[in-house]
Protein backbone atom coordinates (compact mmCIF):
# COMPACT_ATOMS: atom_id res chain seq x y z
CA UNK A 1 0.00 0.00 0.00
CA UNK A 2 2.85 2.60 0.91
CA UNK A 3 4.41 1.89 -1.85
CA UNK A 4 1.45 2.27 -4.65
CA UNK A 5 0.96 5.69 -2.59
CA UNK A 6 4.14 6.74 -3.34
CA UNK A 7 4.38 5.44 -6.98
CA UNK A 8 0.46 7.51 -7.34
CA UNK A 9 3.04 10.55 -5.46
CA UNK A 10 5.69 10.40 -8.19
CA UNK A 11 3.46 10.32 -10.91
CA UNK A 12 1.03 13.00 -9.83
CA UNK A 13 4.66 15.20 -9.67
CA UNK A 14 5.27 14.41 -13.23
CA UNK A 15 1.84 14.96 -14.25
CA UNK A 16 2.91 18.86 -12.58
CA UNK A 17 5.79 19.19 -14.34
CA UNK A 18 4.36 18.46 -17.86
CA UNK A 19 1.52 20.68 -17.44
CA UNK A 20 3.70 23.28 -16.14
CA UNK A 21 5.76 23.09 -19.13
CA UNK A 22 2.58 23.61 -21.23
CA UNK A 23 1.62 26.15 -19.76
CA UNK A 24 4.47 28.42 -19.84
CA UNK A 25 6.05 27.27 -22.60
CA UNK A 26 2.83 27.11 -24.76
CA UNK A 27 -0.23 28.67 -23.43
CA UNK A 28 0.97 31.64 -21.93
CA UNK A 29 3.99 31.69 -24.45
CA UNK A 30 2.54 34.93 -25.53
CA UNK A 31 -0.04 36.76 -23.35
CA UNK A 32 0.21 39.83 -21.91
CA UNK A 33 -1.85 42.09 -19.95
CA UNK A 34 -5.15 42.56 -20.61
CA UNK A 35 -8.51 44.00 -19.10
CA UNK A 36 -10.90 41.74 -17.97
CA UNK A 37 -13.58 40.55 -20.07
CA UNK A 38 -17.13 41.65 -19.47
CA UNK A 39 -18.34 38.41 -18.02
CA UNK A 40 -15.88 38.59 -15.38
CA UNK A 41 -16.75 41.86 -14.45
CA UNK A 42 -20.57 40.93 -14.22
CA UNK A 43 -19.53 37.80 -12.24
CA UNK A 44 -17.93 40.08 -9.37
CA UNK A 45 -20.51 42.30 -9.07
CA UNK A 46 -23.37 39.21 -9.21
CA UNK A 47 -20.96 38.14 -5.95
CA UNK A 48 -21.12 41.44 -4.53
CA UNK A 49 -17.39 41.92 -4.27
CA UNK A 50 -16.27 45.32 -2.94
CA UNK A 51 -13.55 46.46 -0.41
CA UNK A 52 -14.58 44.01 2.62
CA UNK A 53 -13.64 40.86 0.21
CA UNK A 54 -10.78 38.54 0.43
CA UNK A 55 -10.76 36.52 -2.57
CA UNK A 56 -8.53 33.70 -3.73
CA UNK A 57 -8.05 32.41 -7.64
CA UNK A 58 -6.76 28.98 -7.94
CA UNK A 59 -5.78 28.73 -11.34
CA UNK A 60 -5.58 32.04 -11.96
CA UNK A 61 -4.10 32.81 -14.92
CA UNK A 62 -3.03 36.05 -15.92
CA UNK A 63 -5.32 37.49 -13.46
CA UNK A 64 -8.30 39.20 -15.49
CA UNK A 65 -10.93 37.84 -12.88
CA UNK A 66 -9.12 39.15 -9.92
CA UNK A 67 -8.32 42.39 -11.47
CA UNK A 68 -12.29 42.40 -12.03
CA UNK A 69 -12.54 41.96 -8.31
CA UNK A 70 -9.45 44.59 -7.13
CA UNK A 71 -11.11 47.13 -9.19
CA UNK A 72 -14.29 46.69 -6.72
CA UNK A 73 -12.09 47.40 -4.14
CA UNK A 74 -11.21 43.28 -3.37
CA UNK A 75 -7.87 42.00 -1.93
CA UNK A 76 -7.00 39.53 -4.00
CA UNK A 77 -4.37 36.25 -4.06
CA UNK A 78 -3.65 33.89 -6.72
CA UNK A 79 -2.09 30.89 -6.88
CA UNK A 80 -1.06 29.21 -10.91
CA UNK A 81 1.59 26.33 -12.13
CA UNK A 82 2.49 29.37 -14.75
CA UNK A 83 5.35 31.37 -13.73
CA UNK A 84 4.91 33.21 -16.72
CA UNK A 85 1.32 33.64 -15.72
CA UNK A 86 2.54 34.85 -12.35
CA UNK A 87 4.52 37.00 -13.20
CA UNK A 88 1.50 38.87 -15.34
CA UNK A 89 -0.76 39.43 -12.56
CA UNK A 90 2.40 40.57 -9.93
CA UNK A 91 2.50 43.22 -12.95
CA UNK A 92 -0.95 44.71 -13.18
CA UNK A 93 -1.86 43.90 -9.13
CA UNK A 94 1.42 44.74 -7.18
CA UNK A 95 -0.91 44.83 -4.17
CA UNK A 96 -1.99 41.03 -4.56
CA UNK A 97 -0.83 38.09 -3.48
CA UNK A 98 0.21 35.87 -5.74
CA UNK A 99 2.30 31.98 -6.04
CA UNK A 100 3.58 29.81 -8.63
CA UNK A 101 2.40 26.47 -7.43
CA UNK A 102 0.30 23.83 -7.41
CA UNK A 103 -3.05 23.87 -6.25
CA UNK A 104 -2.85 20.93 -4.61
CA UNK A 105 -0.98 22.29 -1.12
CA UNK A 106 -1.91 26.25 -1.16
CA UNK A 107 0.48 28.91 1.04
CA UNK A 108 -2.19 30.93 3.04
CA UNK A 109 -3.10 30.45 6.61
CA UNK A 110 -6.63 28.26 7.29
CA UNK A 111 -9.50 31.48 7.51
CA UNK A 112 -8.12 33.59 4.99
CA UNK A 113 -10.70 33.76 1.86
CA UNK A 114 -14.12 35.02 1.70
CA UNK A 115 -14.83 34.16 -1.60
CA UNK A 116 -12.59 30.88 -3.31
CA UNK A 117 -12.64 30.58 -7.33
CA UNK A 118 -11.64 28.29 -9.39
CA UNK A 119 -12.89 29.03 -13.22
CA UNK A 120 -12.24 26.42 -15.96
CA UNK A 121 -9.40 24.72 -14.39
CA UNK A 122 -10.67 22.25 -12.32
CA UNK A 123 -10.42 19.81 -14.48
CA UNK A 124 -6.88 19.81 -15.10
CA UNK A 125 -5.39 18.79 -11.83
CA UNK A 126 -3.84 16.04 -11.22
CA UNK A 127 -5.50 15.58 -7.65
CA UNK A 128 -8.74 17.90 -7.87
CA UNK A 129 -9.69 15.91 -4.32
CA UNK A 130 -7.20 17.39 -2.56
CA UNK A 131 -7.22 20.68 -4.20
CA UNK A 132 -10.51 21.74 -2.99
CA UNK A 133 -9.49 20.24 0.55
CA UNK A 134 -6.99 23.08 0.18
CA UNK A 135 -8.96 25.83 -1.07
CA UNK A 136 -11.44 24.58 1.89
CA UNK A 137 -8.76 24.80 4.94
CA UNK A 138 -7.86 28.87 3.80
CA UNK A 139 -11.47 29.49 3.48
CA UNK A 140 -13.31 31.09 6.18
CA UNK A 141 -16.82 29.23 7.60
CA UNK A 142 -18.80 31.46 5.97
CA UNK A 143 -16.63 31.37 2.62
CA UNK A 144 -18.68 30.97 -1.08
CA UNK A 145 -16.75 29.25 -3.52
CA UNK A 146 -17.08 29.52 -7.07
CA UNK A 147 -16.22 26.55 -9.43
CA UNK A 148 -16.72 26.55 -12.92
CA UNK A 149 -16.20 23.00 -14.47
CA UNK A 150 -17.09 21.50 -18.13
CA UNK A 151 -19.44 19.07 -18.97
CA UNK A 152 -18.77 15.47 -20.08
CA UNK A 153 -22.59 15.47 -21.34
CA UNK A 154 -22.51 18.58 -23.61
CA UNK A 155 -24.50 17.74 -26.18
CA UNK A 156 -21.83 19.41 -29.13
CA UNK A 157 -19.18 16.68 -27.64
CA UNK A 158 -21.86 13.59 -27.46
CA UNK A 159 -22.52 13.93 -31.23
CA UNK A 160 -19.07 14.42 -31.83
CA UNK A 161 -18.69 17.58 -32.69
CA UNK A 162 -16.43 19.00 -30.28
CA UNK A 163 -13.39 16.73 -28.35
CA UNK A 164 -12.21 19.35 -26.08
CA UNK A 165 -10.10 22.56 -26.13
CA UNK A 166 -6.35 22.35 -26.82
CA UNK A 167 -5.52 22.23 -23.68
CA UNK A 168 -5.87 18.18 -23.28
CA UNK A 169 -1.98 18.37 -24.55
CA UNK A 170 -1.38 19.11 -20.93
CA UNK A 171 -4.00 17.06 -18.92
CA UNK A 172 -8.16 17.43 -19.35
CA UNK A 173 -10.30 15.14 -17.27
CA UNK A 174 -14.25 15.97 -18.24
CA UNK A 175 -16.96 15.03 -16.21
CA UNK A 176 -20.71 14.75 -15.93
CA UNK A 177 -22.20 17.37 -13.55
CA UNK A 178 -23.02 14.26 -11.37
CA UNK A 179 -19.69 13.43 -10.84
CA UNK A 180 -18.50 17.19 -10.16
CA UNK A 181 -20.59 17.25 -7.52
CA UNK A 182 -19.20 13.85 -6.20
CA UNK A 183 -15.93 15.24 -6.12
CA UNK A 184 -17.14 18.60 -4.73
CA UNK A 185 -18.74 16.75 -1.52
CA UNK A 186 -16.02 14.24 -1.05
CA UNK A 187 -13.73 17.67 -0.53
CA UNK A 188 -16.82 18.87 2.13
CA UNK A 189 -18.29 21.33 -0.20
CA UNK A 190 -22.18 21.10 -0.62
CA UNK A 191 -23.30 23.03 -4.03
CA UNK A 192 -25.94 25.54 -3.39
CA UNK A 193 -26.89 26.40 -6.95
CA UNK A 194 -25.63 25.92 -10.57
CA UNK A 195 -26.27 28.04 -13.99
CA UNK A 196 -24.85 28.24 -17.46
CA UNK A 197 -22.17 29.48 -18.41
CA UNK A 198 -23.18 31.55 -21.69
CA UNK A 199 -19.67 33.98 -21.51
CA UNK A 200 -18.88 32.94 -25.20
CA UNK A 201 -21.75 33.90 -26.57
CA UNK A 202 -19.91 36.59 -28.80
CA UNK A 203 -18.75 37.47 -31.99
CA UNK A 204 -14.96 36.57 -31.31
CA UNK A 205 -15.91 33.25 -30.03
CA UNK A 206 -17.70 32.58 -33.23
CA UNK A 207 -14.79 33.57 -35.65
CA UNK A 208 -12.94 31.75 -33.99
CA UNK A 209 -10.88 29.14 -35.88
CA UNK A 210 -11.64 28.10 -39.51
CA UNK A 211 -14.19 29.67 -41.67
CA UNK A 212 -15.87 26.77 -42.58
CA UNK A 213 -17.02 26.11 -38.54
CA UNK A 214 -18.43 29.65 -38.23
CA UNK A 215 -22.19 28.32 -39.08
CA UNK A 216 -21.54 25.40 -36.55
CA UNK A 217 -20.70 28.16 -34.18
CA UNK A 218 -23.49 30.80 -34.99
CA UNK A 219 -26.16 27.10 -34.14
CA UNK A 220 -24.21 26.50 -30.91
CA UNK A 221 -24.57 30.58 -30.03
CA UNK A 222 -28.16 30.36 -30.60
CA UNK A 223 -29.38 27.12 -28.92
CA UNK A 224 -26.91 27.44 -25.58
CA UNK A 225 -29.35 29.67 -24.19
CA UNK A 226 -32.14 27.32 -24.71
CA UNK A 227 -30.39 24.34 -23.74
CA UNK A 228 -31.20 22.54 -20.42
CA UNK A 229 -28.24 22.77 -18.03
CA UNK A 230 -26.94 19.41 -18.49
CA UNK A 231 -26.09 19.68 -22.05
CA UNK A 232 -24.44 22.78 -21.76
CA UNK A 233 -20.68 23.45 -22.27
CA UNK A 234 -19.86 24.23 -18.77
CA UNK A 235 -21.35 24.98 -16.18
CA UNK A 236 -20.72 27.37 -12.68
CA UNK A 237 -21.46 26.07 -9.27
CA UNK A 238 -21.45 28.34 -5.95
CA UNK A 239 -20.92 25.99 -2.83
CA UNK A 240 -20.28 26.73 0.62
CA UNK A 241 -18.78 24.28 3.07
CA UNK A 242 -20.66 21.44 4.34
CA UNK A 243 -21.46 20.72 7.81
Amino acid sequence: MQEDQEKIKQKEARDLEEIKDFYDSVYYRDRHIRPPRRHEVNLAKQMQVNSASRVLDVACGTGEWLLACQQLGAKVAGVDLSEKAIEICKEQMSAGEFYAQAAESLPFAENSFDLVTCLGSLEHFVNPVQALTEMRRVATDQARFILLVPNADFLTRKLGLFSGTYQVDAKEVVRTLEEWQDIFNQAGLTVKRRWKDLHILNWEWICKGRWFQIPLRIAQALALPLWPLRWQYQVYHLCEKSD
